[in-house]
This record gives structure tokens, C-alpha cells and sequence, in this order.
């Protein structure tokens, strides 16, 4: 009898994911430091040309990071100092930290409950006269109403740009993440549906304008050594990290349909279990489910604590995205109004619990994991 415990089902494994592209990685490696060619060069042009192609763009610039990617786009819009930008409490604090960095005011909408995401009527809300530029973030791995929402920025005249560091290939009415915004920003973060094997992010536009003051931006506003046009800083992708994502780019359809895949067996198993909300998408929406987060029962953080506690007693790995809205953190408590001024994304964030969910995950870690929730419910509560 083997008495040796199962390893822990992690939130996300990505040595599924880099054991089999090892050879192929370490070989443009070796290219790279053969040739010295480690910023910039042929290895990070070759991606953005891609990157552009999979995204349905005429342009994608390589940055160092997808907070620089939305400051970039942002900056690349020359917009008024000060002017407010509109963007969801229910997101990551970089998106905001990108605004303020941008020179910019961050206006914090709320969020529709089916999806958790921002609409045309959340953000339509926020819009005032000093209204520059919408941000929807497109968070999960599904898109927001981009359609509504570039509609009404244009009756307004304003910009947009979209966050698109959770979204890579997903879709709404057949139309990609990156799209319709002015720009849009990207993260390849490790653990990102395409994650670099270190920090990495990329600006995607359509317009000639943006790219070029997006390349000038990323490397200290100069385009030629030493002619430098405009204020800029240094944000340039590395070419380790293009090798990289070169090398990963072919899986990224392959990948996001093994997470669906996945996402059906979880819902199935899930369904059943009396108050717990999982996420709704409509028939027009393809979602490449970067996360899965469930809305526990009830709304208690420290209940939620105990239930994730007891879920790593039993080996399950989990995350809270995203505990604090933005509008709530201490560093951003200037720019919000306080409790009660996003209600649905406050809910949210003391009820939910993302479940491990990566490409390569087994039915029987699902079991385990749906199994190891079941239990800690029923410990705790509902």
C-alpha cells in the first residue's frame, strides 16, 4: 500500500506547459547569445509581427511588462494631463497604477454581476466633461462589450484602450481582444494563456500614429541612437523573452482549448452545489478562461479564508482575484469614494475563489479539487 501523499493540484502548473518546448527554447537561446542580439533585434521583431497577425492588427510593439503596456498606450495617446480615464474597480491594481503613472485621473466604474466585467451602462455612468479615454479591462479571459463601449466612447469623442493581459485570443461576437480599442495593452506574464519565462507585454493598434509613438515611448522617445523626440523611458521586451514567446505562440489555440475543455468538466461538476455563482457568458462570447473563479455562497472574507485553508489541507491550491477593488486599496483611496460606490465588484471580491485551471489539467485533479470544495463548504457552511 503507498502511503505517499498526491502532490498538490497547483493553481496553475506551467511545467506542463515548458517541458515540452524546453529543446526548442534553449536552442533559440543559444542563437540569441551566439549572435549577442539580447534587446530589441530580429528575435523581438519576428514576434511582434505575430503577435499582430494573431491579433488581427496591423501593429504590435514588444514592451517589458503589461503595466507598461497600458501606460504606453495611454501615453501614446496624447492625452490632456490630468483628463480622467474610465476604467472597472474589479481589475488588477496595474491598470490603475498605469493611469495615475500616465499622468492621468482614474475613474472607477462598477462592474455587471453575471460576468463581473464592465458594460457600456457602468461605464457610461462614469463619463463626464472631463472624460478622455475608456479603459475596459477584459478580465478572466473573456471581453467586455467592446462593441457597446467603443460606441460609446465615439458619441463622446473619447479614446480607448483596452486591457487585454487576461484575454489572449478570446472573442464576443467574433471579434478578438484588441480589436476596436485605439490601442490595447497585453500582458506575458508567466502565468498569463501566453506567458513569457519572465516579464514581457506588447501594445496592439491599428493606427500608424500609435505604433510609432508607442516605439518611441518604450525606448527613452527615440527612434535612432541618441535623437531623442520626445519624453520616453525604457520598457523594451528583451529577446530572451521574444524566444520565448516565439516559441510558445503555435500552442496558444491548442492551449486555450484544452482550459475550455477543462471549464466544462468543472461547470458540470459544480452546478449542483446550492448557492455557489460561477461565471455567465452569452452564446455570442468565447471566453479563453485565463481563470475560473467561483462566487462562494456567502459573503465573508474571513469564511473564505477558512474555506481555502481547509482546501489546502486537502492539496488544492487557490487565489482571491481580486480581494480589494481598486477603488478601496489604500493607494488609490484618493481617486474613490469609498464603500458602496461599485457594489456588485465589492461583493465580488469578499466571495471569490479561483480554482486551479491550466492547460494539461486531469479529470482526476478536477475531481480532487471539486471534491476538496464540497467538503470545505460543508465544514464551514453556506
Amino acid at each position: 500500500m503507498n502511503d505517499t501523499p498526491s502532490p498538490p493540484v497547483k493553481l496553475v502548473d506551467l511545467t506542463r506547459i515548458h517541458e515540452p518546448l524546453a529543446d526548442e527554447v534553449l536552442a533559440g537561446i543559444a542563437r540569441l547569445v551566439d549572435t549577442n542580439a539580447f534587446i530589441g533585434g530580429r528575435a523581438v521583431a519576428e514576434f511582434e509581427e505575430a503577435w499582430a497577425l494573431w491579433c488581427g492588427t496591423q501593429f504590435a510593439v514588444g514592451v517589458a511588462n503589461g503595466t507598461d503596456a497600458i501606460e504606453i498606450a495611454l501615453r501614446a495617446l496624447d492625452l490632456e494631463p490630468g483628463a480622467e480615464v474610465v476604467l472597472p474597480a474589479n481589475t488588477f491594481i496595474a491598470t490603475a497604477e498605469a493611469v495615475v503613472r500616465a499622468g492621468l485621473t482614474p475613474v472607477f466604474c462598477d462592474v455587471e454581476p453575471r460576468s463581473l466585467l464592465a458594460t457600456r451602462e457602468t461605464m457610461a455612468a462614469c463619463v463626464t466633461d472631463r472624460t478622455a479615454a475608456l479603459l475596459p479591462v477584459h478580465l478572466y479571459g473573456a471581453l467586455c462589450p467592446v462593441v457597446e463601449i467603443r460606441a460609446l466612447a465615439d458619441e463622446h469623442g473619447l479614446r480607448m484602450v483596452e486591457d487585454a493581459a487576461q484575454a489572449h485570443g478570446a472573442r464576443r461576437g467574433g471579434i478578438g481582444a484588441g480589436a476596436l480599442g485605439d490601442a490595447a495593452s497585453f500582458s506575458f506574464y508567466p502565468g498569463k494563456n501566453l506567458g513569457a519565462m519572465g516579464d514581457a507585454g506588447a501594445v496592439v493598434t491599428n493606427s500608424a500614429e500609435i505604433d510609432r509613438a508607442a516605439r518611441l515611448l518604450r525606448n527613452h522617445g527615440a527612434r535612432d541612437e541618441y535623437v531623442h523626440e520626445t519624453f520616453g523611458f525604457n520598457s523594451r521586451m528583451d529577446a530572451f523573452q521574444a524566444c520565448a514567446l516565439s516559441a510558445k505562440l503555435p500552442h496558444l489555440g491548442e492551449w486555450n482549448e484544452q482550459r475550455r475543455a477543462a471549464v466544462t468538466v468543472y461547470r458540470e461538476a459544480l452546478g449542483d452545489i446550492e448557492g455557489l455563482n460561477l461565471l455567465e457568458y452569452g452564446s455570442d462570447e468565447d471566453p479563453v478562461w485565463h481563470l475560473f473563479p467561483v462566487r462562494l455562497p456567502f459573503r465573508d472574507p474571513q469564511r473564505r479564508d477558512e474555506v481555502r485553508r481547509r482546501l489546502a489541507e486537502r492539496g488544492v491550491e487557490t487565489k482571491v482575484h481580486y480581494a480589494v477593488p481598486v477603488h478601496l486599496t489604500p493607494a488609490f483611496a484618493a481617486w474613490g469614494s469609498g464603500a458602496g460606490q461599485c457594489p456588485v465588484a465589492e461583493d465580488a471580491s469578499e466571495r471569490m475563489v479561483s480554482l486551479p485551471l491550466f492547460p494539461g489539467i486531469t479529470g482526476a485533479e478536477q475531481e480532487r479539487v471539486v471534491d476538496a470544495l464540497r467538503s470545505a463548504l460543508a465544514e464551514v457552511g453556506s
